[in-house]
């Protein structure tokens, strides 16, 4: 299983974003960039799983730290 690296805002931002940028691709239906929005899947799916690739290959993270 891949490990949390993506924070409460982050992830909420990650998913507002995704929504927004694939909801263009209903509301324009014959625009000839329709199929680009598509890309909007990858930051909903990062928003939804909390974990983010790009984020694994960097060592970063958002999410808060476990206190012990």
């Amino acid at each position: 299983m891949l490990a949390k690296n993506v924070g409460s805002i982050d992830r909420i931002l990650r998913i507002i974003v995704g929504l927004a940028v694939l909801s263009l691709f209903f509301i324009y239906p014959d625009a000839s960039w329709r199929y680009w929005t598509l890309i909007g899947i990858v930051p909903l799916l990062t928003g939804l799983l909390s974990t983010c690739p790009l984020y694994s290959i960097f060592g970063m993270s958002t999410c808060p730290m476990k206190k012990v």
